[in-house]
């Protein structure tokens, strides 16, 4: 009697008035969770004969999504939502079209992958649509509590699509390693987290990021900081916790290895950009040599170890740590610029939508060289330009965009990241600008190295029949190619300088 009259006086006192949603901001996830219950009920219904449909129905899936982020972006209104935790602006628009574009280009990735590798694929798609719905999450999160459920959403799935391929070893030594260093980081990360409710009060960041300043510097808040920024450098696979990042790519389906490669390390930049620039504003001094050291050992390591691998696929994998390493780079001077120039944030997110660009499209034409080549190895391009001179073009204007060589997108993503450095006009920016610089240089090395092969060397078989490519994979190159010409000739990338907005909801 006495617990019936505890519980009927405490639901009394709980107010039930339901939040107001503005559907309009929350469409996008809306339609892309709706869509994702669609095609889990066409699987159930249609089983084997709904097989050929779930590539097609997923990628209009990510479409249809896209469509509300576009209405948002021309209305550029800026709109909280449950009292600051959840934000639209033109940050995370640009993002989640960023997210959905991604998701929409690895379909195409797979759609002939997974025909030819007799996978039972339903499920895939399925997995791949909620990752990316967590993604979009994310985009908008301004909560630990948002963030993190986000990051678990687009994680647990992706631990399961690095482990599709389940007869092959590689695959289940990929995503074992993956699950459980993402395991890790999760409980550091969630520790940090931990620290800073207990400190704060609050899960919202602009919240707490009032209560750390108030607070100033004190062990507890650094350890804090700390602990949260390394479970995501776990995520984005910055140096020392980059280690499971080349077998994991190795060993994933090489659509999934791009997936992880592009959108899941975007997501994870994401987080860190959000957390980093929106609760940390009062612990630059704690933060910013942080990450100095932080990018400093990620590019510079991740380019060392990429200039001696013979697999392409793992080549790929080292050079996006190093480009981990250049995105990272503005976090460095991130107090310090925004006002007369490219904030540190716009710098990172332009660098995210250029990179997804051209390293979806080398990949791509990883796996429409393996089609003939049945190899992975850097020697098996040799002669590509006189079977597959599409393919050798497309991937050279890849190659030189990730090297940073103008015209291509990659100079644009790389000369904003400069133009942060010096502009903060201090010697922690001066001094990672040179070795950014000198990186640069060593990335060019291995880049241009698959360019000699292709151009200049002999077919390593001496078959110079020409290769098939899928419709699909066309699709895909020819969005990230055009992708990454555009943005590199034109300079068109978002404005997103409305991006102190990402601050609301205090």
């Amino acid at each position: 009697m006495t617990l019936a009259f505890l519980a009927q006086q405490t639901i009394e006192r709980i107010p039930f008035d339901s939040p107001t949603i503005d559907w309009h901001a929350f469409a996008p996830e809306a339609i892309l969770l709706a869509w994702t219950c669609l095609v889990v009920v066409v699987d159930m219904v249609g089983l084997e004969r709904a097989r050929r449909f779930m590539p097609g129905l997923t990628g209009v899936g990510f479409l249809l999504a896209t469509i509300p982020v576009l209405t948002l972006w021309n209305d550029g209104a800026t709109r909280s939502l449950f009292e600051g935790a959840y934000v639209v602006d033109r940050y995370a628009l640009a993002l989640k079209g960023l997210f959905l574009i991604s998701g929409y280009v690895v379909v195409l990735l797979s759609t002939q992958y997974m025909a030819d590798g007799d996978y039972y694929d339903s499920e895939y798609y399925i997995l791949l649509a909620s990752s990316v719905l967590g993604m979009t999450v994310m985009a908008s999160a301004r909560d630990l509590i948002t963030i993190f459920v986000a990051l678990e959403l687009l994680s647990i799935p992706a631990y399961l699509l690095a482990a599709w391929r389940k007869r092959d070893l590689k695959s289940n030594e990929a995503g074992l390693k993956y699950m459980l260093m993402g395991i890790f980081a999760s409980a550091i990360m969630l520790y940090g987290m931990s620290l800073l409710y207990g400190v704060a009060g609050d899960t919202r960041l602009s919240v707490i990021a009032e209560k750390l300043t108030s607070e100033g510097t004190k062990p507890l808040l650094t350890l804090a900081a700390l602990f949260t920024i390394i479970g995501f450098a776990f995520k984005v696979s910055a140096v020392p916790f980059h280690t499971w990042a080349p077998d994991t790519y190795e060993g994933a389906p090489t659509p999934l290895t791009a997936f992880l490669a592009v959108a899941s390390k975007a997501a994870g930049f994401v987080a860190m950009v959000t957390i980093i620039t929106t609760a940390f504003p009062g612990q630059a001094d704690v933060v910013e040599p942080f990450m100095w050291v932080l990018s400093a050992l990620t590019m510079s390591i991740g380019n060392l170890i990429a200039m001696r691998q013979t697999n392409i696929v793992r080549m790929l994998a080292y050079s996006g740590v190093a480009q981990a390493g250049y995105i990272m780079a503005p976090l460095a001077v991130y107090s310090q610029t925004g006002q007369n120039g490219v904030s540190a944030a716009s710098a990172i997110v332009n660098y995210l939508i250029i990179y997804s660009a051209m390293n979806l499209g080398a990949f791509a034409v990883v796996i429409a060289a393996a089609r003939k080549t049945r190899s992975g190895e850097i020697s098996s391009f040799g002669g590509m330009l006189n079977y597959a001179p599409g393919l050798t073009t497309a991937m050279t204007v890849f190659l030189f965009s990730l090297a940073g060589i103008p015209p291509m997108g990659g100079w644009l993503a790389k000369w904003q990241v400069f133009s942060v450095l010096l502009q903060s006009e201090s010697t922690w920016g001066t001094t990672l600008a040179l070795v950014a610089a000198v990186n640069t240089v060593l990335a060019a090395f291995y880049y241009l190295n698959v360019a000699k092969q292709m151009w200049f060397m002999p077919a390593p078989d001496g078959d110079t029949s020409r290769v098939r490519v899928p419709p699909s994979l066309v699709a895909a190159l020819a969005i990230t190619v055009i992708a990454t010409l555009l943005s590199g000739v034109t300079g068109l990338v978002p404005d997103i300088t409305d991006f102190g907005s990402i601050a609301l909801g205090r």
